[in-house]
């Protein structure tokens, strides 16, 4: 497994070999470190359970549902001037699950299971994608306040500035009075950068326990570079939630011919003995009973039935906007890679602009407010590059992880 903070190469594979060995991102902790944290997580534990029942379902429904049935009655036989007869009679009876709903209640037990481990890997996803927004925002909280103590120490070496030109007579007190309210104004900054990211690091911690506290910097991404029919096609065949929807419609399949099989009813065989005349007859039988179909029957079938176009339309719905989520994402991912090159370009010029203000301050070639401004322009750029690699992140990490390209995703 590649480690942290290594180049991602994830978008340089083939296809292939991309889902054949997912890799780990910069930024995030490995495959070993993040999947107990995710499979420890409410909603993935529910997941799981959920299908540990589906299995026991499952095997429920391979034996069949009824059980024998002993029946024993008593009775005294009076006869008018004559003696009396105790009689009894004792059977036993069982009714018989017909082999074509045997085997409709494999095919239902077998699409209930794919179901729930469709739901698991879903909520395993879901996870992933919690851990990837809480992670990326706790390290770019990180990142800000760096970023505000950088520009606190950039806005008292200011001050300082200010400071010598008052001590010469060459400023006044009120120049001396705005630096140091630039200062304060920078530390209150910094105080909320700081919280920021104690509160990310809170949300984090709670959500997954055992997360690792490293913080690493939060740098660009590497650019897409395959076009937008490659992550389609990925993220399509990758979807749990399309998993999901196919196994709802595969359990709704199953279910209507279950519900068909059981318009014929199942029939009930039964042995009887009885004594009959104080035990001078002997009986021995046997019986058959088989209920007479009714409209009810026909109606769940109808209802099964129609509930498969229900599933289908769904799951169109779903394969739908999965692709549409796809375009979004895909179009996002490039052109936030994009804003953050112009983000990191107008930094770098705003970073050195407010260097050279600050030369000119001091050789008396340029008045407070400038300086101070082009401080304020350049502690602003370096934030706006902040966001703007958190937006690029993010959305190149979501498709990475909708391609499940990233901590073993498919493994069950």
């Amino acid at each position: 497994m590649i480690t942290r903070l290594m180049v991602v190469s994830a978008f340089v594979f083939p296809l292939a070999g991309l889902a054949a060995s997912p890799l780990t991102p910069p930024l995030l902790p490995s495959t070993e470190i993040v999947r107990p944290l995710l499979e420890a997580e409410p909603s993935v534990l529910a997941a799981h359970a959920g299908l540990d029942a589906a299995l026991q379902k499952a095997g429920l429904l391979e034996t069949s549902p009824y059980e024998w049935t002993p029946r024993l009655i008593g009775q005294q036989r009076r006869v008018r001037g004559g003696p009396d007869y105790n009689e009894w009679n004792i059977g036993i009876e069982r009714t018989v699950r017909l082999p074509g709903k045997k085997a409709a209640d494999h095919k239902l037990g077998q699409a209930a299971v794919q179901l729930a481990r469709a739901r698991y890997g879903e909520a395993l996803h879901e996870a992933a994608r919690r851990f990837i927004e809480m992670w990326i925002d706790w390290l770019a909280g990180e990142q800000s306040s760096q970023i505000a103590e950088e520009g606190r120490a950039a806005i008292a070496e200011n001050l300082a500035a200010v400071e010598k030109r008052v001590r010469a007579g060459d400023a006044s007190r009120l120049d001396l009075s705005l630096a140091q309210a630039d200062l304060a104004v920078q530390e209150r900054q910094l105080k909320n950068t700081a919280t920021t990211a104690s509160a990310a690091w809170l949300r984090l911690s709670t959500r997954f326990p055992g997360v690792p506290h490293e913080v690493v910097p939060v740098r660009a991404p590497e650019p897409i570079t395959q076009n937008i029919e490659y992550w389609r096609d990925l993220i399509l065949s990758s979807s749990d939630e399309l998993k999901s929807a196919h196994a709802e419609l595969a359990w709704a399949h199953a279910h209507a011919e279950r519900a068909g099989a059981e318009r014929v009813p199942d029939p009930t065989f039964g042995l009887f003995t009885a004594s009959e005349v104080g035990g001078h007859e002997q009986i021995t039988g046997v019986t058959l009973s088989i209920p007479i179909p009714g409209d009810a029957r026909a109606a769940r079938n109808a209802v099964a039935a129609a509930e498969i176009g229900v599933s289908t339309h769904e799951a169109a719905a779903i394969r739908r906007n999965l692709e549409a989520e796809v375009e979004s994402t895909f179009a996002t991912a490039r052109g936030a890679y994009e804003g953050l090159l112009l983000a990191e370009k107008s930094a770098a010029f705003m970073r050195d602009n407010a260097a050279l203000m600050q030369r000119a301050y001091v050789l008396g070639e340029a008045s407070l407010e400038t300086m101070l401004l082009a401080r304020r322009q350049a502690n602003a750029a370096m934030s706006d590059v902040v966001d703007a690699r958190v937006k690029a992140i993010k959305a190149s990490y979501s498709l990475q992880l909708d391609g499940h390209l990233m901590w073993d995703l498919d493994r069950d």
